[in-house]
């Protein structure tokens, strides 16, 4: 079949059904705050945000965040504004990162860049930073403020790292793990650890959550990578192969240049280095990456990552939302199973 990675049935696959349950209330209030902080008197602002917000998604970075907070201990709402601000950080990401890579889908929908223009949506993403340290400063904690100003300029770096190493076929595994650590786990991390700030916890549980956070980011940036080359678009929400059309040297791609012969080296020259595409070219990409392994190794990858942010769980008592933040380590790899 087409996808080289198979879909698995919705009884077998791991979801985030208990932890959206147990998060219900909290979400539905993070989700309010979301909406009434996203209006503007200047239309085409909630137009564009509400075209991307309203897409779906899990809303997992929030999620974690109020996740976090429960896990240790929170019992009032003051991790509910934080959990807004990293929707809204991670909404203006994806406006950013759109516009500069070109990307046509997001989320299953027309990218707002091609509806409203690339100017519109780099300034209302913008805006949702703008509205995300709002939501920070109203919390007056300034380590969570700290937290999520660090993240969001990891963030940047990262993106402008992936930048300047777009067409290096030569780029190692160390330097893209670092990539991805800036411009996808270090979000995931904040979440968590501004959770546990905002719950007043124990330094020891702040940094086991961070660690939870971090290596969870990983799992899902490794798996997001891998379903690149081996998933189908109505699965990603975006375009299969736009990893590989604008020239990204993710994992699947080092693994298989570095276990390729000079046949498949030439082919990789030519599409990622030069940029010389034909329409058959992502075909040929997947089967390479296929018949190499790095696809099944990227996917092990990603495993060894869910499992270490399970384990970074172990020093919180056994409970619900221990149990429930575990699954979701187990949904990040199992959309590749």
């Amino acid at each position: 079949m087409d996808a080289l990675v198979a879909p698995v049935s919705r009884s077998e696959e791991p979801s985030v059904e208990r932890l959206s349950r147990l998060a219900g209330p909290d979400m539905a209030e993070v989700d309010a705050l979301i909406r009434a902080r996203m209006d503007s008197p200047v239309p085409v602002i909630p137009a564009l945000a509400e075209h991307l917000i309203a897409a779906g998604g899990k809303r997992l970075r929030p999620l974690l965040t109020v996740a976090a907070a429960r896990l240790a201990g929170a019992r009032g709402g003051g991790h509910l504004k934080l959990a807004a601000a990293v929707e809204f950080i991670h909404t203006a990401t994806l406006l950013h990162d759109d516009v500069v890579d070109g990307s046509e889908r997001r989320r299953g929908k027309v990218a707002a860049h091609l509806i409203w223009g690339a100017a519109s949506s780099v300034l209302v993403g913008d805006f949702l930073f703008a509205r995300a340290f709002e939501l920070m400063v109203e919390t007056g904690s300034l380590p969570a403020l700290g937290i999520l100003a660090r993240a969001s300029r990891v963030i940047a770096e990262g993106e402008v790292m992936q930048l300047t190493d777009s067409h290096d076929l030569n780029l190692s595994q160390a330097l893209y793990l670092q990539i991805i650590t800036a411009k996808t786990a270090e979000l995931f991390a904040a979440a968590a650890e501004a959770g546990a700030v905002a719950a007043e916890a124990p330094t020891a549980e702040i940094a086991g959550l961070r660690d939870y956070g971090l290596k969870l980011g990983l799992a899902f940036q490794l798996v997001d990578d891998a379903l690149d080359y081996g998933g189908v678009s109505e699965r990603l929400g975006k375009d299969a192969g736009d990893d590989f059309r604008e020239g990204k040297a993710t994992l699947p791609l080092i693994l298989a240049v570095a276990r390729s012969g000079p046949k498949e080296r030439a082919f990789w020259t030519r599409t990622i280095e030069t940029q010389d595409q034909h329409p058959e070219d992502f075909k040929r990409a997947r089967e390479i990456v296929l018949e190499t392994g790095a696809l099944e190794s990227t996917i092990a990858f990603a495993h060894e990552h869910a499992e270490a942010a399970k384990a970074a769980l172990q020093r919180f008592s056994p409970g619900p939302w221990r149990e429930a933040l575990c699954d979701l380590a187990d949904f990040a790899v199992a959309r590749a199973a």
